[in-house]
């Protein structure tokens, strides 16, 4: 396809700007994908705040985004199993395919991963993308491409379920009711978890973990966290605990308030890299940490999960912003975080 798109771009912290980009080209074993919805991730709104993460700094122009969705316009030679008009969700990493991690199938440790939005690699709020076919994945008629746009943070919640082993009879207690939070809740009930339940000191975030199956919620700037999950379990303690908030108290609550014995998966990230947590008490319970780095192979199973109605994806998203008002997405999400769960950029009209 001739031409060229509108792309949103990063001009320097806090500041957004517009380009007219050429459309990229398909190779042989890619699809040309015309996108549709980009999810605004937290990573995003990282990167325009601060301009960096750890050793990840933006040199503008730069282009956020990395969890979109689309339909298909174009289709190299190679490509067998997608067609035009195909809609799909879209995998943002291409790895290596021959270092001992993608070998071995833990592909999303590649150290060669080329990831959207991931500096200097450019991100998707744009117009089209053009992608390796294999990581675009072909969405049901009953899921729509703003499903499909999240599909990446889904994938992030069962990884992280399946990194803690969830399983019917087990109870499990999640930190941080953000959007990890909340697709995390969502793959752990999905999963078979009898019961799931929510931490988090923003009153609207738990409405909505409430609204999307919650079986309860605890609100931790009004009561402890700890107490309140041991009267839940008659003071056995939980089976699980997820950590999606990344603050050293919440740590610090989940090996508090694990039965001995359990697993306790880390997947937000703290802003100074660094906790102290009890290790004596974690030692005494003989406790499992694991954690998360993304995700693996997830993408066929959050799609079917989203497919036969057992997580709603829909019901995350709280805001929806044109590719034009690309500036006002991001700073009405940096300044509103009480308030928003999810925003989305849609590209194109509706």
């Amino acid at each position: 396809m001739e031409g060229t798109m509108k792309t949103a771009v990063m001009l320097g912290i806090g500041q957004m700007g517009f380009e007219e980009r050429e459309i990229p080209k398909a190779k042989d074993n890619e699809v040309l994908v015309k996108l549709e919805y980009v999810g605004i991730c937290g990573s995003d709104l990282h990167y325009y705040e601060t301009g960096a993460i750890g050793d990840y700094v933006v040199e503008p122009p730069f282009v956020l985004g990395h969890e979109p969705g689309g339909t298909v316009v174009e289709v190299g030679k190679d490509v067998k199993h997608l067609k035009v008009g195909d809609r799909v969700a879209l995998e943002p990493g291409k790895t290596c395919g021959h270092c001992e991690f993608c070998k071995t199938g833990r592909y999303n440790l590649c150290p060669d991963v080329v990831f959207f939005a991931t500096p200097p690699v450019d991100g998707v709020f744009q117009e089209y993308v053009a992608h390796e076919a294999d990581l675009c994945f072909k969405l049901p008629d009953n899921v729509s491409t703003l499903e499909g746009a999240l599909i990446e943070p889904l994938a992030v919640g069962f990884h992280a379920a399946m990194q803690g082993g969830a399983r019917a009879g087990q109870t499990a207690v999640v930190m941080g009711a953000g959007c990890i939070g909340l697709v995390t809740m969502m793959a752990l009930k999905a999963m078979g978890v009898s019961k799931v339940y929510v931490v988090d000191i923003m009153e609207k975030r738990l409405e909505k973990a409430m609204e999307l199956g919650a079986d309860g919620v605890i609100n931790g700037s009004k009561t402890d966290a700890v107490e309140e999950v041991m009267k839940l379990t008659e003071g056995k303690g939980c089976d699980l605990a997820v950590e999606t908030a990344g603050t050293q108290i919440t740590t610090v609550q989940t090996i508090h308030m694990t039965k001995k014995g359990s697993t306790i998966v880390l997947v937000g990230y703290s802003k100074s890299g660094e906790m102290t947590l009890p290790m004596s008490l974690a030692l005494d319970k003989e406790l499992t940490f694991k954690t998360v780095f993304r995700y693996r192979h997830i993408y066929p199973m959050a799609i079917d999960a989203v497919a036969s109605g057992k997580v709603n994806l829909k019901g995350i998203v709280t805001d929806i912003f044109g590719l034009d008002e690309a500036q006002k997405a991001m700073d009405y999400s940096v300044n509103n975080k009480a308030d928003i769960v999810k925003a989305v950029i849609r590209i194109g009209e509706e």
